[in-house]
């Protein structure tokens, strides 16, 4: 023992980087454990989904996955195999995962999907962008549109992530609690941003529409991936003297917020008897109100015309308040002239 504690104290070099090298090797292989228990948990919990009975005749509900591979630096694929997936399929569901290849392959996929009763987006924001165009591009939108749609947060920017699941700076965790919220049915009902253009289809986004200078530099901060910390800097810096003075110039016509229309009722399941739908039907003819004219306000639309240099324009998904009986959004410009 005497002679250990001599040759660690005269090589007190290596003895440090040793201790390190081992106490960090401890600290890694506690986290692998605690997230294989996590898994464990998860599976546990959806396995209860999987053993609920089900009637002969009902068939098992469709899930189908768009999955981005190359989400997360290309993690993505991995994570949603180790964390997702056997989730999904102890559920009890006939899930279908669909992998893009490209950048926009998803919303030419969503045009040519067949009838499924739960869409599911794994990866980031792109794809939740790419999913919901390719959805509300469809002919028949307003069947599909019905669909409930579940989103696992596998990218690097996830903005939907911080409003429908809890804050975890768990990776692994986050993604299970995605996934058995999905599970449970528990929905959300969002804004949707419609983009139009003079030639092009229509685009939709969740999140919101940025247009300027600092988004182009952002765009071009891949480029700079061999200065490290400071690429971020580097490409607003080389922006500045590609296009100077940077200013874009915009007409922005916009509507006050506006109630929202209220919700469908549900469709009953069960056709109703002989009598009962006789009864409706000369209720509504005996009781029909008197048509009425009555003019409709022209809408007071505003135009304000603006040079700045970036424009954005946000839903309130982020901050969402399923209280509110108006529908709105907000608009933010870096402040140049106003005209």
């Amino acid at each position: 023992m005497a002679k250990v504690l001599a040759a660690l104290r005269n090589h007190w070099k290596k003895s440090t980087f040793g201790a390190c090298l081992l106490g960090w090797g401890g600290h890694w292989l506690y986290g692998k454990h605690c997230d294989n228990l996590l898994r464990r948990a998860a599976c546990q919990e959806a396995q209860a989904f999987g053993n609920q009975l089900i009637p002969a005749t009902m068939p098992l509900k469709k899930a189908t996955v768009f999955l981005n591979p190359a989400a997360c630096k290309g993690k993505a694929g991995n994570l949603f195999e180790k964390n997702a997936a056997p989730i999904l399929h102890l559920s009890g569901l006939d899930v279908t995962v669909v992998k893009t290849d490209y950048e926009g392959q998803a919303k030419k996929l969503l045009e040519l999907m067949e009838n499924t009763d739960l869409i599911i987006i794994a990866g980031g924001d792109g794809t939740v962008q790419e999913v919901i165009t390719g959805l509300l591009r469809r002919a028949d939108e307003a069947a599909f549109s019905k669909i409930p749609i579940g989103f696992i947060p596998l990218g690097k920017t996830c903005t939907l992530s911080h409003t429908l699941y809890p804050e975890s700076t768990n990776q692994v965790q986050h993604i299970t609690n995605a996934t058995l919220a999905i599970l449970k049915g528990e929905t959300v009902p969002l804004d949707v941003l419609q983009i139009k253009g003079e030639k092009e289809q229509p685009v939709f986004a969740v999140s919101g529409l940025r247009w300027g200078s600092y988004r182009d530099a952002g765009v071009k901060v891949s480029k700079y991936w061999y200065l490290g910390p400071l690429k971020t800097k580097a490409a607003h810096f080389f922006s500045t003297f590609k296009e100077w003075p940077q200013k874009h110039q915009a007409a922005l016509i916009y509507l006050g917020p506006t109630e929202r229309p209220p919700e469908e009722p549900e469709k009953e399941s069960s056709r109703l008897p002989f009598h009962v739908r006789l009864y409706r039907r000369l209720l509504s003819f005996w009781s029909r109100p008197k048509e009425v004219s009555q003019e409709v306000a022209p809408e007071d639309w505003e135009e304000v015309k603006l040079s700045t240099i970036e424009l954005s324009i946000a839903t309130r998904n982020r901050q969402l308040d399923l209280t509110a009986f108006k529908m709105h959004f907000n608009i933010g410009f870096e402040k140049k002239e106003l005209m």
